[in-house]
C-alpha cells in the first residue's frame, strides 16, 4: 500500500470522526444530558485527538520513506579506477647449496722401522727335544702308546691290594702318583695307597698320604673320600679333637653329600666308644 493511496482515505475518516463527536456534543447538550456522560464525551473525544497525532506521526514517517527509496542511485564514475594493490615483497629462499669443502691429505709420518738384532742366528730345536716338550710340568709327554702301559701301571697296583699284597700295591700305587701327577687317576691311586696303608695298620703313614692326596688335588673325584680317611686315620690315632675337626670340615665343605652324612654320624657318636 502506497501513501497516494491510504491519505485521502485516512483524513475523509478523521474528518468524520471529529464531526460526529461535534454533533453528539451538540445533541447531547441540547438535550439536556447528564454532566457524567458529558465527561465520557469529552474523554472520548481527547482520545480521538491522540490516535489523530499518531496517525499523522505515522502519515509523516510513510512519506520519508517513500522519498527515500524513490530517489536513484548514484553511478559510480568512470573516470575513477581503482588503485592497484601493492604487492607483496618477495621471499628470498634460503640457500640450500652446500659450499666446497677443501680436502686435505694427511700423509703418515715416515719412520723407519726399529732395527733387529742379527748378532745372534735363531736354529729351530732338535725334533727329540719337541717331542718331548710337555705343558710346562716336569711330568713328560706321553703318545697314544704310552697311555696302555700307564694304566697297566696303575691297574697292577690295585691288583696288588686286591690279591693281598698290600706292600706290593702301595708301593706301585704311589710310583704311579710320582711318574704322572698329572693323570686324571693320579688322586685315585693315592687314596688306594692310603687304604692299604690302612690295611696294614700303618696309619701315620696313611695319614701322610691322604693330606698328601687332599692338598694336591682339591677337586679330585678321590677327595672327599679321602678326607673321611683323613677323619678315620686320625681317630685311630687317638687324636679325637683333631678327627671331630676333620668331620666338621666335610660336613660344611660338601653338604648334601654321602661324605657329610657319614661325618654327621661320626659327630653325634661317642670317641670314647671307639676301639682301636
Amino acid at each position: 500500500m502506497t501513501l497516494g493511496d491510504d491519505g485521502p482515505y485516512l483524513w475523509s475518516v478523521i474528518r468524520f470522526l471529529v464531526a460526529s463527536m461535534s454533533a453528539a456534543l451538540c445533541a447531547c447538550a441540547t438535550d439536556q444530558v447528564s454532566r457524567s456522560e458529558h465527561n465520557e464525551l469529552l474523554a472520548s473525544l481527547r482520545a480521538l485527538r491522540a490516535e489523530n497525532a499518531r496517525i499523522e506521526a505515522r502519515l509523516e514517517k510513510l512519506e520519508a520513506d517513500v522519498k527515500v527509496a524513490t530517489v536513484p542511485a548514484a553511478k559510480p564514475s568512470a573516470a575513477v579506477s581503482p588503485k592497484p594493490v601493492a604487492e607483496a615483497p618477495a621471499v628470498k629462499e634460503p640457500v640450500t647449496e652446500m659450499p666446497a669443502l677443501t680436502v686435505v691429505k694427511l700423509k703418515p709420518k715416515k719412520e723407519a722401522p726399529p732395527r733387529l738384532s742379527t748378532e745372534v742366528d735363531v736354529v729351530e730345536p732338535p725334533a727329540a727335544v719337541l717331542s718331548n716338550v710337555g705343558d710346562g710340568s716336569d711330568e713328560p709327554r706321553a703318545n697314544e702308546a704310552d697311555d696302555a702301559l700307564v694304566e697297566q701301571q696303575f691297574q697292577a697296583g690295585l691288583d696288588a691290594l686286591k690279591t693281598g699284597n698290600p706292600e706290593g700295591g702301595v708301593a706301585q700305587l704311589q710310583q704311579f702318583a710320582r711318574d704322572w701327577p698329572r693323570h686324571p687317576k693320579a688322586d685315585n691311586a693315592l687314596y688306594y695307597a692310603a687304604v692299604g696303608l690302612m690295611a696294614a695298620r700303618e696309619f701315620k703313614d696313611a695319614e701322610n698320604v691322604l693330606e698328601a692326596a687332599v692338598r694336591q688335588y682339591p677337586a679330585g673325584d678321590a677327595t672327599i673320600d679321602s678326607w673321611l680317611k683323613l677323619a678315620e686315620c686320625r681317630a685311630r690315632l687317638n687324636r679325637h679333637a683333631d678327627a671331630r675337626a676333620t668331620w666338621e670340615k666335610i660336613v660344611s665343605s660338601y653338604p648334601g653329600t654321602q661324605a657329610a652324612t657319614t661325618a654327621q654320624a661320626r659327630l653325634t657318636a661317642s670317641p670314647a666308644s671307639r676301639k682301636d
